[in-house]
């Protein structure tokens, strides 16, 4: 016996379409009606699918990370050297922040623009979810400098915040129409700061 009629759109499908208006328009500017609109859903339908637009956000939040943002964490899993990684990262930030088939910059960024004070929670959570972003290249970085791979005297909260604070500049920079090539200069730019172990020692008296 059915219990209830299933729902008319792919979950998933609709939760692509909810990222595209939260990465285009930031949480706060997107209404009920420009998510039913992308969806392709009545008002009724999205509540009843996803809660309210808080849920909605939230759960295409998570998706976003696992799928589109999901290159920060493989850079820093992946790559052996400290270095090593925040090229990849920079790298793959500066073409995954201007492909023409999705909306510029990063959602972690751009989606807490002009929060208002209702949206505090929103606002905290992208802060919390860009912090634990910063505290594993903070990771990759003291790791480098306990094992030679950098200076021991390394600051790597300092360092890391600068990468982190390069990474926000690029999804800026993406939002105001920047090219891919543009942010691939800056990468370069930023990796020129990059301490060298050797030429420490070399200095060294």
């Amino acid at each position: 016996m059915r219990t209830g009629r299933p729902r008319s759109f792919d979950r998933d499908e609709a939760l692509e379409g909810a990222i595209a208006v939260f990465w285009e328009h930031g949480y706060d500017a997107t209404s009920i009606a420009m998510l039913t609109r992308a969806l392709g859903i009545g008002a009724p339908s999205l509540y009843a699918a996803f809660g309210d637009k808080r849920a909605l956000f939230l759960e295409a939040l998570d998706r976003y990370i696992r799928t589109y943002g999901a290159f920060t964490e493989r850079a820093l899993a992946e790559e052996p050297n400290a270095r090593d990684a925040v090229e990849r990262l920079l790298r793959e930030a500066a073409a995954a922040y201007t492909r023409p088939e999705r909306p510029r910059g990063c959602l972690l960024i751009t989606a807490a623009t002009n929060c208002s004070p209702q949206s505090a929670d929103i606002a905290a959570r992208l802060r919390e979810l860009r912090a634990v972003g910063a505290r594993a290249l903070e990771d990759k970085i003291a790791a480098a400098a306990r094992t030679g791979e950098l200076p021991a005297h390394t600051d790597a909260h300092a360092l890391a915040t600068f990468y982190a604070a390069v990474l926000q500049g690029m999804s800026a920079q993406a939002r105001d129409g920047a090219a891919g090539t543009d942010l691939e200069q800056i990468a370069e730019a930023a990796l020129q700061s990059w301490p060298s172990a050797a030429g420490q020692a070399a200095g060294a008296p």
